[in-house]
């Protein structure tokens, strides 16, 4: 019997060199300095959050879509608008962290006026992750939404292959002296990812979380090819639904695109839907803060049952690992790592240096 070799060690690099190492490398590829920055930002509040699969190995792969014209460098983006409270934003294939980011800041100040406002996203590439976005809204004091629809990679209960796509949608509440609520959570029981990492490692999937091409559920990592929709007819559901309430709603349908039979209806798209909720609006905002405050007091405050380590609330020990990391700087995975610094010797950027161990 031989031992396992060691796996080897994370890079933990400093929050803020990180960011603009990943905005150069980004700029190198061809996006403005702002765009590049407002994307990196996106990528690293990821990874300072643990969610290191919309993370900084994101940086990468946007090179690729950059490089293959996928994504738009030079987007001309518009906001289109027929109401005080609604608007269009029509990216032009930008990246998704810079037309979302574009749309909350939008949603905000429009909301500031209406006391709600929605604006829909059209024609984006890969939105990265969307609980930044609402989370940016609850930043100002504001309650924000958000829905995605993407390219189908999933199944539909009672459809042969993949249907719908693993749709995200997100909710930042903000309270007084908590960290925000947020909940971001796809339609899926697992990620594309996760079934990639068990490929990689030969570990059984769980059941009911994975099909094959056709799909029939499946447990082997080999044979697996789509995640199943979380809770079944519930979360395939829950995707058709966004599909409505984003692209279709926009003007720029994707599922009925992807399954015709013009070619161009596989191209790769999202759209999104960002909403802002004034809570003054609806009454005083500094008692929303602090009833919010005392709703998740109350059930931090709950009995915890055995063999759980304490009562959380979606978004409670995200928020407290990003302080963690941006104190003592964010593990890269080797390979990531491999890929940001073999992406800097091409354009000839000089990678941050590691933070020093603990």
């Amino acid at each position: 019997m031989t031992d396992t070799p060691p796996k080897p060690d994370k890079v933990r690099v400093p929050a803020e060199d990180l960011r603009a190492f990943s905005a150069e490398l980004l700029e190198k590829g061809g996006l403005s300095p702002e765009h590049a920055r407002t994307t990196a930002d996106v990528f690293v509040w990821a990874s300072l959050r643990g969610v290191d699969s919309h993370g900084v190995g994101r940086v990468t792969a946007y090179l690729e879509l950059l490089a293959k014209g996928v994504a738009n460098a030079r987007p001309r983006i518009q906001v289109e608008s027929s109401t005080p409270a609604t608007a269009v934003l029509d990216a032009d294939r930008a990246p998704g962290p810079v037309a979302l980011t574009m749309a909350a800041e939008e949603a905000v100040r429009r909301a500031r006026e209406t006391g709600i406002a929605s604006v829909g996203v059209r024609q984006t590439v890969h939105t990265g992750a969307i609980g930044y976005y609402v989370s940016k809204i609850a930043e100002q004091g504001l309650v924000g939404l958000g829905f995605v629809a993407g390219m189908p990679n999933m199944g539909y209960t009672g459809v042969k292959g993949a249907a719908v796509a693993t749709s995200p949608l997100a909710v930042a509440v903000p309270a007084r002296d908590h960290a925000p609520l947020l909940l971001d959570m796809a339609t899926a029981t697992i990620a594309l990812g996760r079934i990639r990492q068990a490929r990689a490692s030969g570990t059984p999937l769980p059941e009911g979380a994975a099909a094959t091409e056709d799909g029939t559920p499946t447990t082997d990592p080999e044979k697996a090819v789509m995640p199943l929709p979380l809770g079944g007819a519930k979360g395939s559901g829950m995707s058709l639904a966004f599909e409505l309430l984003t692209s279709v709603l926009v003007g720029a349908p994707i599922l009925a695109a992807f399954h015709s039979d013009d070619p161009k209806g596989r191209k790769h798209r999202q759209n999104a839907l960002l909403i802002a909720l004034a809570p003054a609006a609806f009454g005083d905002p500094g008692t929303f803060t602090a009833d919010a405050d005392a709703t998740l007091g109350t059930l931090k405050g709950l009995p915890v049952a055995d063999g759980a380590d304490g009562v959380y609330y979606p978004g409670e020990r995200s928020a407290g690992l990003a302080a963690l990391r941006a104190a003592q700087g964010v593990p890269v995975a080797p390979k990531v790592w491999r890929e940001l610094t073999e992406s800097a010797a091409k354009f000839g950027v000089t990678p941050p240096e590691p933070a020093p161990d603990m």
